[in-house]
């Protein structure tokens, strides 16, 4: 009988291993990492903020809390970061995966995707815009644009989350005038 994910995970926990992360030239550490002990499965998925639409920020916040809306999406800015920039697209109602979503969003979706990357892009010396989609917090459906900083080669491919909290916030002035430039193009 072939083992269970469970079983497969409860084994690995005792082998696991350290990637040789000191020789990438995007791991923002210096020396070899260490992983930590993978702990045993919980009995059942934590619940997620907003589950359900229930104390859901995202569908309590107004418009005036987003850059960028339209009747069925909006974008929000986070920060200041350590990247250039860091925003949000969601869909203004609730839905929790993306297989969850009407086929007319779905069908609009590479569309916004196109458009905020485009308007993030419009801000200059942007190298790269990660779009991610990570869903094991809020339930509220939503994708992250991380920006790259132009010309940083080390900043490069997924590891670009992690340099986000290494690197200090952008200055506070630098990060507005971005905010309101991706304000401008996102309403273009």
């Amino acid at each position: 009988m072939p083992e269970t994910p469970e079983q497969f995970y409860a084994r690995a926990a005792g082998a696991l291993r350290t990637p040789p992360v000191e020789t990438w030239e995007v791991w923002p550490f210096q020396g070899p990492a260490e992983p930590r002990d993978l702990l045993p499965p919980l009995d059942r998925e934590p619940a997620l903020v907003g589950e359900g639409g229930v104390d859901c920020g995202r569908c309590e916040a107004t418009d005036e809390e987003y850059l960028w809306t339209d009747e069925r999406w909006r974008v929000r800015a986070l920060g200041p970061t350590g990247l250039p920039m860091v925003a949000l697209l969601e869909p203004r109602d609730h839905y929790a995966t993306v297989a969850d979503l009407p086929d007319r969003l779905a069908g609009e979706l590479g569309h916004r995707l196109g458009h905020v990357e485009r308007a993030i892009r419009s801000l200059g010396e942007i190298g790269n815009v990660h779009i991610c989609r990570y869903g094991d917090g809020s339930e509220h459906l939503h994708w992250w644009f991380m920006a790259r900083p132009a010309r940083f080669e080390q900043l490069r491919m997924n590891i670009v989350a992690i340099w986000d909290d290494v690197l200090p916030p952008v200055p506070d002035e630098i990060w507005r005038a971005d905010v309101e430039a991706l304000r401008r193009a996102l309403a273009e």
